[in-house]
């Protein structure tokens, strides 16, 4: 016999046991639609990241001050730790005095309450020169009607998602409207619990940049910053500018030799290295569990398989008897699993590119900022998935196809005599039983 009848006679006999054929089938499918779906999502959640960070200025290196080890308490008890330098005027001077440095931006932050038309929301500050944002997001966009009044310090720019928050039907402000912020601290001389309070109009409302620092935050200037915050003149972070991205490393360096560990400093491929390593952590757990779900589909192969052997016997006896080789049996149930994985792999691909665009759409309907995300299947990876679905249905079919090769078929014609010898005998008695009564 050649291949193609050898498959022929596997799918005639996948087909005498459709229900069982369908469900084993449907467990392939199951665990490599599942590992195209988490692949394809991974692979385009990958490529959104890497676009945000494509419309970050590639240049600019984000400075903080490092914490002291002592002078707090760990369970939160205490005050924070002084940070081991501060960052104000004098600092701001020295490091925009380096070579390759085109500008440094101060900024203070810190959490405030909006209020507006009867609602609350908590929200980030993001204190600096208005104008400067070119400089940190340079595709930063503004909705129509929006003015920036860097000298005003009664003028708030607003992120889309705190104008508008994800949910709400109606935006929380619009440009024009005039809102209250207020801010709470603990007096450090009394101890007591304080509050800020200053109202501001809204200048203008930034669309999303993809920079969080700016789409999770207002901005207003340093001077109101510097007020409502209680900062005293010093400053959260600096944004240092380099004159391009080839001198981001070179400017680091010279802020280190500067400062040393008393500073921290990172850059957007730093965060992006630590991004994609999460994403890759992240990977390999939704593949683990994917791959769980193919051997579950394996394990329904075997069972499905050595069924089958035990059902059909007395045909692989008769096929026996009448010359059919041991490899020819082997490679008889060998190619059902193959028949069985070629089906589950193939329907996979095709639910599992459908289900990482569902996965994708449920997750964009939660978070607004990721309708631009779609799933990314590389042709590499789908066959990887189409190749790990069938090496498996194979190997889960190794053992039923050897037990059924290695049957004697003088076992498996004596054991379907015995079983119709005992249903003839069974009949007999009960023939028996009727006639007496």
């Amino acid at each position: 016999m050649n291949i193609r009848e050898i498959f022929g006679l596997s799918i005639d006999a996948l087909k005498e046991r459709k229900t069982r054929s369908a469900l084993t089938v449907m467990m392939v499918v199951v665990g490599s639609s599942l590992m195209v779906a988490l692949n394809g999502m991974t692979a385009g959640f990958s490529n959104f990241i890497d676009y945000q960070f494509s419309q970050l200025a590639p240049n600019i290196l984000f400075v903080t001050s490092a914490q002291n080890d002592g002078g707090g308490d760990p369970f939160g008890g205490g005050p924070p730790p002084a940070p081991k330098i501060t960052l104000n005027e004098a600092v701001v001077s020295r490091i925009r005095s380096l070579p390759f440095v085109s500008d440094v931006i101060p900024s203070y932050q810190g959490q405030i309450t909006l209020q507006a038309g009867g609602k609350e929301q908590d929200t980030t500050v993001f204190s600096i020169d208005p104008q400067k944002l070119y400089v940190i997001a340079p595709s930063i966009e503004f909705v129509e009607g929006s003015a920036i009044r860097q000298n005003d310090p009664s003028a708030i720019l607003l992120s889309d998602r705190v104008a508008n928050p994800p949910g709400d039907e109606t935006p929380f402000a619009v440009v024009g409207q005039t809102l209250r912020a207020t801010y709470s601290f603990v007096d450090p001389e009394t101890g007591e619990q304080e509050e800020n309070t200053k109202s501001f109009v809204v200048a203008g409302i930034m669309e999303p940049t993809g920079n969080p620092t700016i789409d999770n935050a207002v901005v207003f200037n340093r001077i109101a910053g510097n007020q409502i915050l209680e900062k005293a003149n010093k400053y959260d972070a600096l944004m240092v500018a380099a004159e391009s991205g080839e001198f981001v490393q070179p400017v680091e360096d010279q802020i280190r030799r500067l400062y040393g560990e008393d500073i921290g400093i990172t850059t957007p491929e730093a965060i992006l290295e630590t991004i994609n390593e999460f994403i890759a952590g992240f990977s390999s757990f939704t593949t683990s569990i994917a791959l769980v779900a193919l051997l579950v589909g394996a394990v329904g192969i075997i069972t499905t398989l050595y069924t089958s052997v035990t059902e059909r016997i007395r045909e692989i006896g008769t096929m026996k008897a009448i010359g059919a080789q041991n490899s020819f049996i082997l490679v008889l149930f060998l190619s059902e699993a193959l028949t069985i994985g070629i089906l589950g792999a193939t329907a996979g691909m095709g639910v599992g590119i459908m289900g990482g665009y569902v996965l994708i759409a449920g997750f964009a309907s939660q978070d607004p900022s990721s309708q631009n995300m779609t799933p990314v299947f590389l042709p590499q990876d789908m066959a990887t998935v189409w190749g790990l679905s069938v090496g498996l249905a194979v190997l889960a079919g190794m053992y039923p196809a050897w037990r059924a090769s290695r049957t004697a078929p003088i076992v498996a014609l004596r054991r379907e005599s015995a079983q119709y010898f005992c249903q003839g005998l069974a009949c007999l008695v009960k023939w028996q039983a009727s006639e007496q009564k």
